[in-house]
C-alpha cells in the first residue's frame, strides 16, 4: 500500500482548490481569448509562485521540516525542468502559426491534461518502486544518462514535421484550414470537425508526456511520498503558462541553464544510486538538508553565469 503523509481530506482539499483556481482563471480572468502581455504574465507568475511557496510552508509547519524541504526541492527541480517545455511551446506555436491571442487557451487545456497525466505517471512510478525497489536504481541511472546527454548535446530538439502524432492526426481526423475564432471544434453540414487548435493541443500534451519521462524520475530521487511528489509537480505546472508568457522572449539569454539542469539530473541520479549504500556502518544517503541547497545553488549559479557572463556570439549569428 502506498504511504503518504497527507490524509485523504488533505488530498481532496488540495485537488478541489486547484480546480477552483483553474475555473476562476479560465471563467473569470481569461474568459475571452486575448494576447497575454508582459505585465499580466508577471502578475500571474508572482501569484502562482507565492501561492506555491505558501503551500510549501503549510506542509513544513503541518507535517515537519523534512517533508517541507522535500516539497521545496521538488518544486524547484520541476520548475527548472519546465524550462524545456517553454522552448517546445514556442516551437509548436511557431510551427502551426497559432495566433498569439490563442496561446493561453491551448496552454490552459494542455496543463489541465498534464495534471491528469502526471497523476497517472506518479501513481505508476510509486507502485513500481513499492513492488520493485530496484526500479529506483534504474531511475537513477536514467537521470545520469539524461543529465550527461543534456550537458553534451544541449537542449531538447523536436522536429514537428516528423512527429508521428501530427502525421496520424492529419491523416485520420477531419480538420478545417483555419483556427475558427479560437474554437476547438465546429459543425459543418451536421458533422463535428476539428480545427487546427485541436492538433496543437494534442501536440502540446504529447510533448508533456516526453518531459514527464525526465521529471517524474527526478522527483522520486528527492522523495517517494506521493503527496509531496504530486503537489510539487502541480504547483510547478500551474505557473508554467504565465512563465511562458513572461520568459518566452528572453529564455535564449539563459545560455548556461541547460548545463545547470544537466548537473541537477546527474546529482539526483547519483543520490538515488547511493541511497542504500553503507560504508563502515554509515549510510551514504544524501539528506534533504543538503539536496535542497545543492539544487538551488546549481540552478542559481547557471542563471547568474548566463546573465553576467554570457557566451560570445559567433560572427555569423
Amino acid at each position: 500500500m502506498l504511504h503518504s503523509i497527507a490524509t485523504p481530506a488533505f488530498w481532496i482539499g488540495f485537488i478541489v482548490v486547484v480546480f477552483v483556481l483553474l475555473a476562476i482563471d479560465l471563467g473569470v480572468f481569461n474568459r475571452k481569448a486575448h494576447e497575454v502581455r508582459f505585465k499580466e504574465a508577471a502578475i500571474w507568475s508572482v501569484f502562482w509562485v507565492v501561492l506555491s511557496l505558501a503551500f510549501g510552508f503549510v506542509i513544513y509547519y503541518h507535517y515537519g521540516r523534512v517533508p517541507g524541504m522535500q516539497f521545496f526541492a521538488g518544486y524547484l527541480t520541476e520548475k527548472a525542468l519546465s524550462v524545456d517545455n517553454i522552448f517546445v511551446f514556442i516551437l509548436i506555436f511557431s510551427f502551426f502559426s497559432v495566433p498569439a491571442r490563442l496561446h493561453h487557451r491551448v496552454l490552459f487545456w494542455g496543463i489541465l491534461g498534464a495534471l491528469v497525466m502526471r497523476a497517472a505517471f506518479i501513481l505508476a512510478g510509486a507502485l513500481l518502486i513499492e513492488r520493485f525497489h530496484w526500479v529506483l536504481y534504474f531511475f537513477g541511472a536514467f537521470l545520469i544518462f539524461t543529465g550527461f546527454k543534456i550537458l553534451f548535446h544541449g537542449e531538447t530538439k523536436v522536429k514537428l514535421e516528423d512527429n508521428v502524432i501530427v502525421k496520424l492526426f492529419r491523416r485520420f481526423v477531419p480538420m478545417t484550414g483555419d483556427f475558427e475564432s479560437g474554437k476547438f471544434f465546429i459543425r459543418e453540414k451536421g458533422k463535428l470537425i476539428a480545427t487546427p487548435l485541436v492538433l496543437v493541443l494534442v501536440t502540446v500534451e504529447a510533448s508533456d508526456v516526453v518531459f514527464a519521462v525526465d521529471s517524474i524520475p527526478a522527483i522520486f530521487g528527492i522523495t517517494q511520498d506521493p503527496f509531496i511528489i504530486y503537489t510539487s509537480n502541480v504547483c510547478a505546472i500551474l505557473g508554467l503558462r504565465s512563465l511562458y508568457f513572461l520568459l518566452a522572449s528572453v529564455m535564449r539569454k539563459f545560455a548556461y541553464l541547460g548545463v545547470g539542469l544537466g548537473l541537477v539530473l546527474v546529482f539526483i541520479g547519483v543520490k538515488m544510486l547511493i541511497s542504500d549504500l553503507t560504508i563502515g556502518g554509515r549510510t551514504l544517503e544524501i539528506p534533504i538538508e543538503w539536496s535542497l541547497p545543492a539544487i538551488a545553488a546549481i540552478i542559481g549559479v547557471s542563471i547568474a553565469l548566463s546573465i553576467f557572463f554570457p557566451p560570445k556570439k559567433k560572427a555569423d549569428d
